[in-house]
């Protein structure tokens, strides 16, 4: 695991990171918290994209928002979107290595393709196909994306899952039994990581993706997520990778904070 360093004008490598967005119960709520936590502006896309909501930083976007229909029977939450150059042939590859499908791709009109497909641990992730909209713009800085990883149970199905579908080169960062990590590398450069879970997820839960957000400040950040409605699931620590917590909006999506990289 990393934290990466910021950078502007950012497009993604094939299979990596790309985009996030939150599926959230009460937007407005959700604009208003992330606004006042990350200073996040937003562009609405209008009616004929179902009332998405695009998050700024600096005028560049960086996140997604959009209401979570009751009909998804999903908890709120955010997904991490991997880059793929042809959705549709991604899915084939996803089912084949024993992933699943959630309805197929889908054309975003004059931004890209788009589809929801769960991995062969059972964590859910989404494709994006870019046309007019390459995805986030800006990394590594406060209020953008600086790391995304996959806890899962199964953690050696889910490394050879990825390989096949997305052709990742993993770099082993750990490999104890308290600390089982590897990263994906994409010119040299590590974007994302996979973590054995087995240790603390319970039996029966999903493969989870996480987003970590950069924060300037994380224990100040905290304080502002829980003074705009938002809770601590695990408090601020120093690690090798930075000052880290994990944080939910009010609504209930959970989101890692990191600190940013000299």
């Amino acid at each position: 695991m990393t934290s990466s360093s910021a950078k502007e004008n950012y497009t993604a490598p094939l299979g990596a990171p790309t985009w996030i967005d939150l599926g959230t119960s009460n937007l407005a709520r959700a604009r208003e918290f992330y606004g006042t936590v990350f200073g996040w502006t937003f562009e609405e896309a209008g009616e004929e994209y179902g009332g998405y909501v695009t998050a700024l930083v600096d005028g560049k976007p960086v996140a997604g928002l959009m209401a979570n229909d009751p009909q998804w029977n999903m908890p709120d939450g955010w997904t991490t979107y991997l880059h793929t150059a042809d959705a549709d042939a991604t899915i084939e590859a996803v089912v084949a290595a024993g992933g699943t499908s959630c309805g197929g791709a889908m054309d975003v009109p004059a931004k890209g393709r788009m589809a929801i497909v769960t991995d062969k641990v059972g964590g859910m992730l989404g494709l994006w196909q870019p046309g007019g909209h390459t995805g986030f713009e800006v990394v590594g800085a406060a209020g953008t994306p600086v790391w995304h990883h996959l806890a899962t149970r199964d953690y050696t199905t889910a490394i050879d899952f990825y390989r096949t579908v997305f052709g990742w080169e993993m770099n082993v960062e750990s490999d104890i039994p308290e600390f089982r990590y590897s990263n994906a590398m994409f010119g040299g450069e590590p974007l994302l990581g996979v973590m054995d879970g087995e240790s603390f997820l319970p039996e029966g839960v999903p493969s989870t993706w996480t987003v970590f957000l950069g924060a300037e400040d994380v224990d100040k950040t905290l304080e502002v997520v829980v003074a705009n409605g938002g809770t601590v699931v695990r408090a601020a620590e120093d690690t090798p990778y930075g000052r880290l917590a994990a944080v939910t909006d009010p609504t209930g999506a959970e989101f890692n904070l990191a600190s940013l990289q000299d």
